[in-house]
């Protein structure tokens, strides 16, 4: 009993060293993933974790490492997959239903479409940004 409690501190303390170091983690609390994923509260501008919360009872494929103190973990495989949902979501506008019937079919056309649709923001990004020094240009 004793050599268990000595493992279960030995790994708290890990976990306290991985999220310390949160550059180099491996996994990512429920806070810092919502800031990747830059969910926020319309009225007062806080962090929107209970909405990874209930993505989370959704869909199936989301699976953080929940540790002591019911304290989650997600992986970048998990974070990736929460990308595709809030993509299909937010921007395409599709329904729960949808979202779940996109990701539990094999084919991997989210992930071309996904892709592309960043390839194209930060294309559309560029230019905006061309577009915004030459009118400072003009101006000055």
């Amino acid at each position: 009993m004793l050599f268990f409690l000595k493992r279960q501190r030995n790994l708290k303390n890990l976990l306290i060293r991985m999220s310390s170091s949160k550059k180099n983690s491996i996994y990512k609390t429920i806070g810092e993933v919502a800031k990747i994923l830059k969910l926020f509260n319309k009225r007062n501008g806080s962090l929107s974790t209970h909405t990874l919360r209930f993505w989370e009872k959704e869909f199936k494929q989301i699976r953080p490492k929940i540790f002591s103190g019911n304290r989650r973990y997600y992986d970048e495989n998990s974070i990736k997959i929460l990308k595709k949902i809030k993509y299909l979501l937010k921007d395409k506008g599709m329904t729960l239903n949808g979202v779940k019937k996109v990701l539990n079919s094999e084919d991997s056309d989210i992930d071309e479409l996904y892709n592309t649709s960043i390839t194209q923001k930060n294309i559309i990004k560029s230019k905006l940004i061309k577009i915004k020094k030459l009118i400072t240009n003009i101006k000055n």
